[in-house]
This record gives C-alpha cells, sequence and structure tokens, in this order.
C-alpha cells in the first residue's frame, strides 16, 4: 500500500515539471533579442551571416518545433550545446554544479544548526531576553538583501580585516586534485589539510550569506511549533512522571515540533537555488548560479532551459523528501 502511495506521488510530479518546461522554453523564446545578433554583435557580420548562424542554431524554426525537440531531447538527457561554449550543455552545467551544491549545501548546515536550537531557547524562554534576541534577530536576517548584506561582509572581512578570501572557490596554488569535483570532499580525500582550510575560507561567507535568511524563517517557525507543542498534555503527563527538562525537549517535544520545520525547510531548499545566482555573483563563486545569470544575459537559451529544468526537478525531489520525513517523524502521517 505504501508502495503504491510512493509511485502515485511520483507521477503527480510529471505534470508539474512539463509545466515548468513548457513556462522556461515560452520565457526564454519570448525574451527580445537575437541571440545570433548577439554572438555576432562585434564581428560585423553581415545579414547572411546572422541568418546562417540562426539557422546552426535552430531559432529560424517554428516555436512549436523548437519546443517538441527541446522536450523530446530533454526527456533522453540531452539539452543540446551551450550556444557560447559550443559545447554540449550537460558538460557545462556538470562542471559548475559540485560548487553550487556545496555552497547550498553548507548553507543549509549553517540555517539548521542556527535555527533549530535558537527556536528552541526563544520557546523555552518564551519573553525573555533570549527570546526577543532571536526574534529581532530573525527579523534582520529576513529583511536584509542577500547582495547587500554580501557585500557589508565583504567589505568587513575580506576587504578591511583582510582574514576572509574575497572571491572564488580555492586559490590555485592549493587546489587539490579533482577527484569528485566538491573541493572539500576532494582536499580530505587527497589529505590536504592546506586545501581543506582554503576552500572553507572561501566558502564561510557566501554560505552565511545564503543561509542567514533561511536560519532567520526556519527560527521563527521552530519556536512557533515548539510553543504549540509544550503546551500539549503528553508534555504535562512527561514532566508529571519525573522525566527531565532536557528529555523531555529532545525527546517528546522537538521531533514533534520538527514537522513545520521540516515542511518549510524544504520549501527554503528550494529557494536556495535562485537565492544562489545572485549569492554566487557576488562572491564571484564559480557555481550553476553565477553560470545562469550570464547566460541570460547572453540569451543562452539551452543552458538557462536546462539549468532551470534542473531547478525545478530539484525542487520537487526535495519536497518530496520532505513529505517521506513526515512518516519518520510521525508515523502516523501517510503519504
Amino acid at each position: 500500500m505504501r508502495s503504491v502511495a510512493l509511485l502515485q506521488r511520483l507521477l503527480h510530479l510529471v505534470p508539474v515539471l512539463f509545466g515548468v518546461t513548457v513556462i522556461v522554453f515560452l520565457m526564454m523564446s519570448l525574451t527580445p533579442g537575437d541571440p545570433a545578433e548577439i554572438m555576432l554583435a562585434n564581428q560585423n557580420a553581415t545579414p547572411e551571416q546572422v541568418a546562417s548562424l540562426r539557422h546552426d542554431m535552430g531559432l529560424d524554426r517554428s516555436l512549436p518545433t523548437r519546443f517538441v525537440t527541446f522536450v523530446g531531447h530533454a526527456v533522453q538527457g540531452e539539452f543540446g550545446l551551450s550556444l557560447f561554449h559550443r559545447r554540449p550543455v550537460a558538460a557545462v552545467i556538470a562542471e559548475r554544479l559540485p560548487a553550487t551544491i556545496e555552497l547550498s549545501a553548507a548553507a543549509l548546515l549553517f540555517a539548521l544548526f542556527m535555527a533549530i536550537p535558537l527556536g528552541v531557547v526563544a520557546a523555552v524562554h518564551r519573553g525573555g531576553i533570549l527570546d526577543r534576541l532571536a526574534t529581532v534577530g530573525s527579523l534582520f536576517g529576513v529583511s536584509l538583501p542577500g547582495f547587500w548584506f554580501g557585500i557589508l561582509l565583504l567589505l568587513a572581512f575580506a576587504v578591511n580585516l583582510r582574514l576572509l578570501p574575497v572571491s572564488g572557490a580555492i586559490d590555485f596554488a592549493h587546489q587539490p586534485p579533482g577527484l569528485t569535483g566538491f573541493l572539500v570532499i576532494d582536499s580530505v580525500l587527497a589529505g590536504r589539510m592546506d586545501s581543506l582550510g582554503n576552500a572553507l575560507a572561501h566558502l564561510l561567507l557566501p554560505a552565511i550569506t545564503l543561509g542567514l535568511p533561511m536560519a532567520a524563517i526556519l527560527m521563527r517557525v521552530t519556536r512557533a511549533s515548539m510553543l504549540e507543542v509544550l503546551r500539549q498534555d503528553y508534555i504535562t503527563f512527561a514532566e508529571a512522571k519525573g522525566l527531565g527538562r532536557t528529555r523531555i525537549l529532545a525527546l517528546h517535544a522537538l521531533k514533534n515540533a520538527l514537522l513545520p520545520t521540516v515542511t518549510v525547510a524544504a520549501i527554503e531548499t528550494g529557494s536556495l537555488l535562485g537565492g544562489n545566482m545572485v549569492v554566487e555573483t557576488v562572491f564571484g563563486w564559480p557555481g550553476l548560479g553565477r553560470l545562469v545569470v550570464e547566460s541570460i544575459f547572453v540569451r543562452n537559451y539551452p543552458l538557462v532551459q536546462a539549468a532551470v529544468l534542473l531547478y525545478a526537478v530539484t525542487y520537487v525531489l526535495v519536497n518530496f523528501v520532505a513529505d517521506m520525513l513526515y512518516t519518520v517523524l510521525n508515523p502516523r502521517v501517510r503519504m
């Protein structure tokens, strides 16, 4: 029965992904500007040369024909050639994806390790100084624009104090052997502690910038959920049995309070992919988000379409995993 429900949920993802594909394709196709003209802008190209390039890129075909071709190739995992890299889109994305995953994972860990303890402490000490400080801090975290906060961190810790790097993912001299594409993992596997330290130093500021808004939201959700759980009868019963406060909070209250937090965390994890475009641009991070921004400016249709489709698939799958976690945190919840 559970496998049938799981299959049904997976089938529900198909129309969502198809709808995203249609929207992305139409938005990119209707965006003003001809990619062929942009590519040949500084080469004094003749109209015949522009027309020849448009034919090679498939832009002279009708919109429905281009869409059917795109979907057919996408189902097979083929997204064509990047118009400016002149290489397969999948290969270009594969080069940049590890850096984005590494940054998003670091931001997620920062948000979770910061938000959940603060949310619990704020709920336990409701109305106290810790609760007020956490609440005010969460308001700042939600309100600060990522690009502005990132620039402030750069000015403070990279430019003025010179404690951390300004941009990039790692210094060339500390580059570890490319085993997995993830700099932190590759540094550990190669036993290069100098590379690990350098990679973490580059990762710190963009991860904080990207994870702070998520931490602020998760803190508020965890606090509200904990306050609700602490008023339940089973918490009172556990206290009456003489269980310790720490055990009650860890084993009884927090586990049930995490259900709303998991929901919001799944949604915000998808938002990390959108937010990292700005953060990667500010910090010069060599990830997929920065690549997408550059590709939008030059109308690199195949790459943008493939990247956004990847974002959509990731977003949908993360929410699917969140639904699965419900059944782990609370067995009474069914798919």
